[in-house]
This record gives structure tokens, sequence and C-alpha cells, in this order.
């Protein structure tokens, strides 16, 4: 998909950066003595949790916990592997013996109190869950999570001064749209829609955000603002699932039903969200074990399910995520994207035929699913049936458009595609055209701009171009040798070393650099170091073509090559859209 999620503040985000540094540093430090087979388990857990390979992680920490019970390293990284894995009874249990051994642990207080949240003992969730606190990724969403048992305790007041709390540390922009839920699920309708419409105004691009404001003006019978807010978001060039399903309720004037039917589902988007800032902060095992609650809670949250799937897709677990999407009920609105992802992963497993095969079958079977047009074109471009791509890619244009910001991408693809497929007028047309709905897109303006210098034309809008590329994306290596071989292009050759000598210190492995830094040494007098550059280019050349364009340099120098080195753009920098 082509939404953006930005479901926390930056503030939340560096909480629980700093949280997850501390875990790390807790999770590696020295272990009191214990056997062999302890710590091989140990050992061995710690890498399965790393690799997102729950099941064997949790395995491996019972091993584990079974031979040194009262270790509290093991014990901790036990009850997260089980979370991880979605054993919360048991995770529940182990973490209750971790506070035994070493109290406070908020995050074992945030299983403890989930899983009574679950068995709707409200009142037992908010004791657990009142020690829980601080600025840690726990401590935050254990205050939330404190907030729902007390709404569910009939405490409102006192849910509302946990959440005032929580909101004097910079976090109440996040907290609004809690606030807007838990006022929902109480049936206080008017105070959810103006608490919804403030989280919305706030980030009118979170889907999530967006679907529940929409249900809530649907179930008042504000049809009209509820059809406003979704042109809105399709008109940014974003579009999701249950947003359309939505939208097919509110255009019969049919009131779409609640966004959380209770407690539980509520408390569940708690943990969607903060799961999906902590996979994209880099906390891979412990965003899993929050989406794990998340799913505990609200079984039939199926976009929980899917954000975990990618999460497992992320850490090349693609068999288990594949699991997660054929588990996905057939008339879910996320199904559709379900599938698409098993495709997806079949080609990441090396079957590719089969993957085709079957994108192929769904955007048949639903020809404006943008989702299923998008992945099958990325994929034929990568099958190099360019030909193929980009008329999948014209299809994809049609669906959604082609005026909106975000539409931008499949011009670019689409552009990529012409443009191996030795159709330059029409690629240029795409890339001035996405540059029209996305001036400042680095991608972009590198693609076209070291397309004209490779030709030899536009040489000093081209220079401006790459230029403005690499101002938006400085540590780009392909860009940056874009912009050294336009310097060379244009005989500046003193500046096309300096760019293409830093070009390879971040691409290093990448044969078309190197050559370049070789020819961009021979202009520049330097014989030897261009030789030596060259020799590195064919070695870390795996396709050969780079090898056999410099055996000639080396034999006879650059001056007896008629013909500068031929090739497209390194870096594409688009991928297929993702949801959350």
């Amino acid at each position: 998909m082509t939404h953006k999620a930005r479901l926390v503040s930056g503030v939340l985000f560096a909480a629980m950066l700093a949280a997850s540094s501390a875990m790390a540093l807790e999770s590696g430090a020295m272990l009191p003595l214990m056997s062999d087979s302890v710590t091989g388990s140990y050992l061995a857990g710690r890498q399965a949790l790393t690799d997102l390979r729950t099941e064997d992680a949790a395995r491996y920490f019972r091993a584990a916990a079974a031979g040194d019970w009262d270790n509290p390293v093991i014990i901790e990284r036990s009850f997260v592997a089980d979370t991880a894995n979605g054993q919360i009874a048991e995770a529940a249990r182990v973490a209750k013996h971790l506070l035994e051994l070493s109290a406070p642990n908020d995050l074992a207080s945030l299983v403890i109190g989930a899983q009574a949240v679950k068995e709707r003992r409200y009142g037992a969730a908010a004791r657990e869950l009142e020690s829980v606190g601080g600025d840690t990724f726990a401590g935050i969403t254990g205050g939330i999570l404190r907030a729902w048992a007390l709404i569910g305790d009939g405490k409102r007041d006192e849910a509302d001064k946990v959440l005032d709390e929580l909101g004097q540390g910079g976090l109440e922009d996040f907290l609004v749209f809690h606030r807007a839920v838990m006022a929902d699920v109480e049936g206080r309708s008017a105070e959810a829609l103006v608490l919804a419409k403030k989280a919305y105004e706030a980030d009118p691009q979170v889907a999530r955000i967006v679907e529940a404001y929409t249900r809530m003006l649907g179930n008042a019978g504000r049809f009209d603002e509820a059809e406003k807010v979704i042109a809105d978001f399709a008109a940014q060039g974003l579009d999701h699932p249950l947003i359309d399903a939505v939208k097919a309720k509110i255009d019969l004037k049919q009131r779409p039903g609640v966004f959380a039917a209770d407690i539980q589902a509520g408390a569940a988007e708690m943990f969607h969200s903060v799961g999906v800032a902590l996979a994209r902060e880099g906390s891979p095992d412990i965003a899993a074990a929050f989406l794990q609650m998340g799913m505990y809670l609200d079984p039939r949250s199926d976009v929980i399910d899917l954000v975990y799937g990618q999460l497992l897709d992320g850490a090349s677990q693609h068999d288990a995520a594949n699991r997660i999407y054929d588990a996905i009920p057939a008339d879910s609105p996320m199904k559709p994207m379900a599938v698409v992802r098993v495709a997806e992963n079949l080609d990441a497993l090396g079957s590719r035929d089969e993957a085709l095969r079957r994108l192929g079958n769904i955007v048949q079977q639903n020809p404006r699913d943008l989702d299923a047009l998008s992945v099958l074109g990325d994929m034929q471009r990568a099958a190099e049936k360019y030909a193929e791509a980009a008329a999948t890619y014209t299809k994809a244009l049609d669906v959604a458009g082609g005026d909106a910001p975000g539409d931008w991408r499949f011009y670019y693809v689409r552009g990529i595609s012409y443009e191996r497929n030795k159709e330059w007028s029409k690629a240029e047309a795409d890339f001035k055209r996405a540059l029209q709905l996305n001036p400042d897109q680095p991608q972009v303006l590198n693609y076209l701009g070291y397309s004209w210098v490779d030709q030899g034309v536009n040489l000093i809008p081209a220079l401006d171009m790459i230029q403005k590329a690499v101002a938006a994306a400085p540590n780009d290596g392909y860009i940056i040798d874009s912009l050294g071989w336009a310097y060379y292009r244009l005989g500046r050759f003193d500046e096309a070393v300096q760019q293409l000598e830093l070009a390879v210190q971040l691409r290093s492995t990448d044969p078309e650099i190197n050559d370049h830094l070789g020819d961009a040494y021979w202009r520049a007098g330097r014989t030897l170091e261009a030789k030596f550059q060259w020799n590195i280019a064919a070695s870390v050349d795996k396709e050969g073509n780079v090898k056999a364009r410099v055996a000639k340099k080396l034999a006879e120098g650059l001056d007896a090559v008629e013909a500068a080195p031929e090739r497209g753009p390194v870096a594409e920098g688009a991928t297929a859209p993702t949801a959350n």
C-alpha cells in the first residue's frame, strides 16, 4: 500500500529507541556461571530471537530456563520469546517469576496486565500496571493499557488522569487518538467524534486514524463529511483496504460499524500502533511481542496479523509469514493484500514463475487491485520483462488516476521499464511527469539526470538535477556516482575523481562505480591507480559485463576504447508499496 503510518510522536520514538538500546545491553550482559547446555540453549535462543524464528527461540529459552530457573537474564529473554511467539499465557507465567526474582520489570508487568485485560479482570490489570511508568516504551504502553483497564473497570476519571500524566511528556498528539477510541467504546459518541477530528487534523495521512474518524462520522449519520475525509485521503495518493470497506458502506448511506468493539479491541490497537513504531525503529523482537499481544487481545484484527507477517518478511521468515497470511479469512478486507504478500514471498523463496502466475490471476480477478498491479509490475521488471511491466504500470495508473502526488512512483517505474526496453522517448516523458508530481524526488532526479549524462545530452540541466538529488540523499553511493560521472562527461576530471572516490567508499563492491573511478583516474593522469581500480571492478563483477569491458582498458588503456561505458542508472530506489 502507499499510505504512511506515522503512528506515534517523535518523543515516543526516541523513548522507545532508548529503551530498546537499554534492553539490548541488558540481554548482552555477563551471565552468571551456568552449565554448557544452559549456555548453549541461551545463545541459540538469542540468535533465533534475533532472526525472528520465534518458535525456536521460545523452545531454546525454555530449555535454558529449565536448567537455571532462578537466572533473571534467562527468564527475561524467555518470557519475551514466548510473547513474540504468541504464547501469552506461558509468557505471563514466566513474567511473574521474573518479577519474583528481579522486580520491577515494566515489560513483564505489561504482559501480565495484557492477560488480565484479555480475561476482563480489569481491576487486577490496573493494579498490576500501577507501578509501570517512565519514558520507556513499556512504561508508556503500560500507562495506556492501564487507562484501558480503568475504563473497563468503570473508572473513567482515573483513566483520564493517567492519560493526562502521560500527555505531559509531549505525547498528547499520540494519546488523543486513543482517547477518542476509548470514548467511542464507552458510548460517548459526541466526545469521541470531537477527539477523533482532532487526531485526524493532526495527521490526516494515517490510515487507522482516517478509518476510525470516518466510521464515527458514518455511525453518526454524517455521511457527506465521511465521504469528504475519504476523498481527501485518496487525493493524496493514499489507500487502504479497511478504508475502502468503510467507503463501500458510506456510499450506500449505511453505518459502517464501530472501530473497536470492546476494551480488548481498543487495547489491541494500542499494541498495533506501538508495534509498528518499534518495527520501524529497529527492534523487531520487541515489535513481534507487541504485535502478538495485539493479536491476543483482538484475534479478529486482521490488520495486525498482516503487519506481523510483514515483520516476519523483513526477517526473511517467509514461510512463517505465509502461514499468517493464509490464516486471514477469505472474507476479510485484508485478504487480497495477504494473497499478494504470499506471491511476493514465493518469489523471495525462488519460485518467481509461480509468483507471477498467482499475481496474474489476482489481477485478472480484480483488475483494480492497485497493490497487486504494483507488485506484479515490480516482479515483471525484476524478471526483465520490461514491456509487460510497462503495460502493468499503465493499468496501475489507470486505476490510480495518475494525477495524485503519490502517483509519481508509477510514472517512475514505468519510465524505468521503458528505458530498459529501449523506448527512451516514453521513458523520458514518464520521468518528467514523475518530477511534476514530486519535484524533489532524488531517485527520479538521479535517473533522468544520469540518463542524460550517459547519452551526452542536456549535461548542464542533468548536472543540476543530480546535484539536487545528492543534496536530498547525501549518503546514496549510486547518486554520488551519477554526480561524479556527470563531472567526467563535462571534462571536470578532478571533481569527478573526488565524487567517485566517495561513491566507492559508500558502495565498495559495485563494479560499475569502481569502473567509473578507474576512468576518472585515467583522465586525471593517474594511470596506475586507474588500472588498479579496473582490476577491482573486474574482481567484484559477478555478471561479467564489467569484466569484459575493462579487459581492453587494462590491456591497452582507456584511449583505446572508442565508446564510453554504457549502463543504466544503478539505483532505482523504488519498492512495492506496503501496508501498516
